[in-house]
């Protein structure tokens, strides 16, 4: 798409990926779309809206990251997860298959178990161990079998400081808490929400189209990136170690996360160029707008 104004449409545009990219694609046409009164109301679930937003505004592109990441919450509803996640996005497909749009879906490290044991690379085949990851990957499925113009985006852990996030929830618990709990066996790569957007933004200027994994480089346990959090912001409470099953007995959570979900950012690196700096460098920056 060079690097001319393009006409855009972002979906979740409430959200904390949504507020970064409108931020950083300011220069492009943009229909920033979601549930609530901020933006355009488009129900991604209702097909016969979504097709019509779709088809009035005329998008180049759409980037889809409206979606239900509540993990647990799905794991309770699969029906729900499946609409929004699966169905929604099937209906975003058939709106930009209708008027030739190229679309943009982000997608989750959570389509892997995490048993792999090192960084999952693209076109490694996914195995998704809960209701939310299942959901993810049909709607990954849904894309491919629909469109050809196509970009499907992972991440991780993302953050910022919008909306609700482990980093915003660290800061809060740490102030009513003088002990937390952090997992050492579960393993990714954290994301901020910036960085993730600057690097769709240059993504969508190459029709290279296909699967990216697109995380800050590097990874941790939620138990590292929990204690690394407290000490940027100067708080002393004490973090206590556990194992998933520790944890579990003591807090029992009904979708199971995988253990070790860090993906490569292989394909972005050599075809593009692409590449987001260290997760504690950009958690640094984060946490000086926050603290």
């Amino acid at each position: 798409m060079g690097g001319t104004s393009v006409r855009i449409i972002i979906t979740g545009a409430n959200g904390q990926l949504g507020r970064e990219l409108q931020r950083v694609l300011a220069d492009h046409v943009l229909l920033a779309t979601d549930l609530g009164a901020a933006t355009a109301a488009m129900d991604i679930c209702d097909y016969r809206t979504t097709l019509e937003t779709v088809s009035e505004f005329r998008p180049d592109v759409v980037i889809h990251a409206a979606a239900n990441t509540n993990v647990d919450g799905c794991e309770r509803d699969p029906d729900k997860a499946f609409e929004v996640n699966a169905l929604g996005t099937q209906n975003v497909a058939l709106a930009c298959q209708h008027v030739g749009a190229a679309m943009v879906y982000i997608s989750t490290d959570y389509v892997f178990d995490g048993e792999k044991g090192e960084p999952y690379l693209e076109l490694d085949p996914p195995n998704p161990v809960s209701a939310y990851g299942r959901s993810k990957l049909a709607g990954e499925q849904y894309v491919k079998m629909l469109l050809t113009r196509f970009y499907i985006v992972r991440t991780a852990w993302l953050y910022s400081q919008h909306g609700s996030n482990f980093v915003k929830w660290a800061l809060k618990a740490s102030q009513e808490q003088a002990q937390l709990v952090g997992v050492v066996d579960q393993v990714g790569s954290p994301t901020n929400a910036a960085d993730l957007a600057h690097s769709i933004a240059r993504l969508i200027e190459h029709e290279r189209y296909g699967i990216y994994h697109f995380t800050n480089e590097g990874s941790c346990s939620r138990y590292d990136l929990l204690v690394r959090i407290l000490e940027l912001a100067g708080r002393p409470t004490f973090v206590l170690p556990m194992t998933t099953p520790e944890f579990l007995s003591r807090y029992p959570l009904p979708a199971r996360r995988p253990a070790n979900s860090t993906l490569r950012n292989f394909s972005a690196a050599r075809s593009l160029g692409i590449t987001l700096r260290h997760w504690d460098e950009a958690l640094q920056e984060l946490m000086c707008s926050l603290v």
